[in-house]
């Protein structure tokens, strides 16, 4: 007989009550991806310092027209708590204390990818996607450019595009914001 490994699904509520009672290692880098329990790579020093970069270059530009969130968590229905790199979320004056920020929460979700390249674009772009999520940007280090995915359905964005040294970005919803790639990736 073979025995096939099974995968056990929980919900936010349940992947709640497990931090509530430190199930989880307290060094423990985890995600709630679609139900599952992902383990989080440790973050290296470029993808740090390109965090860094981004939380200076958009501090610069935002305003009082969006909070600048970094490395936490967000709700993405019932099954997903993912904890991207950078989100510019609409201002309230709770600062989300009561709850994580949702998909109408958020202006602009940012994902920065060296080592997990292939995760972020394959599996956490479709989610963001499916959610509805109208904006995303994927920092590939490896590359040295950024893809840019708008027009969110639940198979996918339906507009994706490479930006690089040369080129600015300018969020759709903060078209006030501009950052050029060169900045970005060479400061």
């Amino acid at each position: 007989m073979n025995f096939v490994p099974q995968t056990h699904k929980m919900s936010v509520s349940e992947w709640h009550k497990m931090g509530k009672y430190s199930i989880f290692p307290p060094d423990a880098r985890m995600e709630l991806i679609e139900g599952e329990m992902i383990d989080m790579a440790p973050i290296g020093p470029s993808h740090a310092g390109c965090v860094r970069n981004l939380i200076e270059l958009f501090s610069i530009q935002k305003g009082k027209a969006a909070l600048l969130d970094v490395q936490n968590p967000i709700q993405l229905g019932n099954a997903s708590e993912p904890e991207p790199d950078l989100v510019l979320l609409r201002p309230a004056s709770h600062f989300y204390r009561e709850r994580h920020p949702t998909v109408e929460d958020i202006f602009l979700l940012i994902e920065v990818a060296d080592t997990t390249l292939q995760h972020d674009r394959n599996k956490k772009m479709p989610l963001y996607a499916k959610e509805g999520i109208i904006e995303c940007w994927l920092v590939d280090l490896n590359e040295f450019q950024v893809e840019v995915y708008l027009n969110p359905t639940a198979n996918g964005y339906t507009h994706k595009q490479i930006f690089e040294s040369g080129q600015s970005l300018i969020p759709s919803q903060l078209p006030h914001i501009k950052i050029p790639v060169s900045e970005l990736l060479y400061p």
